[in-house]
C-alpha cells in the first residue's frame, strides 16, 4: 500500500524563490510518492514549467557512445638518445669561465666553459714544426724521385727521402687532427697565435640538466663535465604486462596523465612495440609519441606517468554523466512520465553504470528502459538529492 507525503525541497527554494506548488507562504514543496519498500522506481515528483526553465533543466534520451576498451600502462617521459648529450673532453685542463646553471638553455656550438693547459701550446708548436719540415721534405722527396728515375741519384737516397717525407706527413696529419679535437682550427694556428686555452662548446641545443664541473678544477678526459637534454621531441616509454601484449598495435591512441597532479589527460600514440619481455617484471616496452609536439615543454625527462592504451571502441547505450546521480551505493536517473498538466512529472529509476568516459556513462541495464524513454539529463542532481 502506498503512502502520500510532502518533502520540503530546499534546492528549488534557493534556485527559484517559489515552490513547485503555490502556497500562501510561498515555500517550495515537491509532491512525492513512495512505496513502503524501496524499488527501482520508488519516487515520483512534479515540477512546474517555470521551475524547469529557470533551473536550465534539459531532457534527453539514451544514445550510443563508443566506449574505449583500454590496457593500463605505466612508465616515464623520455627523449631519444640523440637528444641527450654528455660533455666531456679529449685532453685534460683547468676549467675557466664556467657560468652555467641547471635549467639554462644553450645553443648548439655555444661556449660552455674554457679549458687551460700549457700542453696545448706544445701540441701547436709540434704541429707548426711538422708543417715546416714537411715543406722541405716534400721538395727533397720529389727531387730524389726525379733523379732516381733518370738514374742520376741512387735508389737508397730516394727511399730515404720518401720515408722521411711520409713519416713527417703522418705526424703532421695526426697533430692536425688532435688540434681539431681541442676545438681549434688548425688552419688558424700560427707561431704568433698560439693558444693556451680552448673553448668547450655544446654539441646540441637544449637545457643544462647536470653540472659536474667546478670552476678552477682540473678536468680529466674521463670526467663528465655537463649534461644537456633537448626536450623538443619528448616521448613515452611505457610498460605493458605480457598478457596484454596481443591487444596493443602501432598507431593506437594513448591517454596519459601525471599521477596526483589533478591535471588533464594528454594524447599520444603507439609508435613502437618492444620485442623482448622483461623477465623480472613480465612486461613489454611500448614507445609512444605525443600527438602534439608543442606539449613537449610541459614535461621533463624522467617524469612518471600512468597511461591507458585504447585497444578498441565498442558502442554502448549511454547517458550524459549529468543525468546520473549516485545515492549511497546506487545510481539513479529521473524518467519523465507523460502528463496532461503543464508540468513535468518524473519517476526515479535505478540504473547500473559501467564505464564513464568523456562525460558519458555506460548504462548496463538499458533493456529495463523503454527505447524512447525521456530522461532528465541536466538538473537531476538537485531533484534527487
Amino acid at each position: 500500500m502506498y503512502k502520500s507525503f510532502v518533502i520540503p525541497f530546499i534546492s528549488l527554494v534557493v534556485l527559484f524563490g517559489t515552490g513547485c506548488s503555490p502556497s500562501r507562504d510561498n515555500s517550495a514543496e515537491v509532491a512525492q510518492t513512495a512505496p513502503d519498500e524501496t524499488t527501482s522506481s520508488d519516487l515520483n515528483m512534479h515540477i512546474t514549467a517555470d521551475q524547469f526553465s529557470a533551473a536550465s533543466m534539459k531532457l534527453g534520451t539514451m544514445e550510443d557512445y563508443a566506449f574505449s576498451s583500454t590496457v593500463r600502462a605505466y612508465g616515464t617521459v623520455d627523449v631519444p638518445p640523440q637528444f641527450m648529450a654528455t660533455v666531456s673532453i679529449y685532453y685534460g685542463g683547468y676549467i675557466r669561465n664556467l657560468n652555467l646553471l641547471p635549467g639554462q638553455y644553450v645553443r648548439k656550438g655555444q661556449v660552455l666553459f674554457v679549458l687551460e693547459n700549457p700542453d696545448f701550446i706544445q701540441m701547436q708548436q709540434d704541429y707548426l714544426e711538422a708543417q715546416g719540415q714537411l715543406l722541405f721534405l716534400k721538395g727533397d722527396y720529389e727531387r730524389q724521385k726525379t733523379l732516381a728515375n733518370e738514374n742520376i741519384a741512387s735508389q737508397k737516397n730516394y727511399l730515404k727521402a720518401e720515408s722521411d717525407y711520409k713519416v713527417t706527413l703522418a705526424r703532421h696529419e695526426a697533430l692536425r687532427k688532435k688540434i681539431g679535437l681541442l676545438g681549434l682550427d688548425p688552419d688558424k694556428v700560427t707561431d704568433s697565435n698560439l693558444q693556451t686555452t680552448v673553448p668547450v662548446v655544446a654539441p646540441i641545443a637544449g637545457y643544462i640538466t647536470t653540472i659536474h664541473a667546478t670552476q678552477g678544477a682540473y678536468l680529466h678526459p674521463a670526467d663528465m663535465a655537463v649534461t644537456i637534454t633537448n626536450t623538443e621531441h619528448i616521448h613515452l616509454e611505457l610498460d605493458v604486462y605480457e598478457k596484454d601484449m596481443a591487444k596493443v598495435k602501432p598507431d593506437q591512441e594513448i591517454r596519459f596523465r601525471l599521477p596526483d597532479s589533478n591535471g588533464p589527460d594528454y594524447e599520444a600514440e603507439v609508435h613502437l612495440i618492444g620485442k623482448e619481455v622483461d623477465t623480472e617484471k613480465r612486461t613489454i616496452n611500448i614507445h609512444g609519441h605525443l600527438k602534439d609536439d608543442k606539449l613537449s615543454s610541459l614535461f621533463v625527462p624522467g617524469m612518471y606517468v600512468e597511461a591507458d592504451i585504447v585497444t578498441e571502441k565498442v558502442p554502448c547505450r549511454s547517458l550524459p554523466e549529468t543525468a546520473v546521480v549516485k545515492l549511497e551505493n546506487d545510481y539513479y536517473v529521473l524518467v519523465q512520465v507523460p502528463t496532461e498538466q503543464e508540468a513535468y512529472h518524473f519517476k526515479r529509476q535505478r540504473i547500473q553504470v559501467g564505464k564513464m568516459e568523456n562525460g558519458y556513462a555506460e548504462i548496463l541495464n538499458a533493456e529495463d528502459f523503454d527505447p524512447d524513454a525521456v530522461i532528465l539529463v541536466n538538473g537531476a542532481f538537485n531533484l534527487i538529492q
